[in-house]
């Protein structure tokens, strides 16, 4: 997280007027929001869910439960430094020889490696696999915004998402 640049965040914060409740560390909301996106979790719901129930997410969160809303609300408002904190998280990862775009599945089966010094990347692909990379970002920022609560029509602040249909009655629809 030092590696991070996280000034476009803070000075959102800094320009607010100050009222309301102490909001939570940004590094925390920034950690827990990679960490989801990293291992596939969207959702604020889930995310918030798992600041209780997953180890990993509870460390991150400084053992902190941030309101489904509140991160829904944090992502909303700060969705362009997000993004680019996003490929910096990839640019430090691609650096580190962590990450390269695509998927990964793994059911046993053996296939023979290329490590030919014809595949490694010039400064042309390097560029190309950039934009690629944050096309998978927008990609990623996009699918959170879809998830995103007040998006979905049977909750609201403060919500566990459990609302009844307005016309339920009498245990049937209708």
């Amino acid at each position: 997280m030092e590696a991070l640049d996280l000034a476009a965040i803070y000075a959102t914060y800094e320009a607010g007027d100050g009222r309301g409740l102490a909001a939570y560390d940004p590094r925390m909301m920034v950690r827990v929001l990679i960490y989801g996106y990293c291992r596939g979790v969207a959702s604020s719901r889930r995310i918030e869910r798992a600041t209780y129930e997953d180890v990993a997410f509870r460390y991150l969160a400084a053992d902190q439960h941030p309101d489904h809303d509140t991160i829904a609300a944090f992502r909303q408002e700060q969705l362009t430094p997000l993004a680019q904190l996003f490929m910096q998280v990839l640019q430090l990862c691609q650096r580190a020889g962590l990450v390269k775009l695509g998927h990964v599945a793994l059911d046993g089966t053996k296939i023979k490696a290329n490590a030919s010094k014809h595949k490694a990347m010039s400064y042309e692909r390097m560029e190309k696999a950039e934009k690629e990379l944050e096309a998978e970002v927008q990609a990623l920022l996009a699918e959170a915004a879809r998830w995103t609560p007040r998006k979905m029509g049977n909750t609201g602040k403060g919500s566990a998402g459990t609302n009844c249909r307005k016309n339920w009655r009498g245990g049937r629809a209708g």
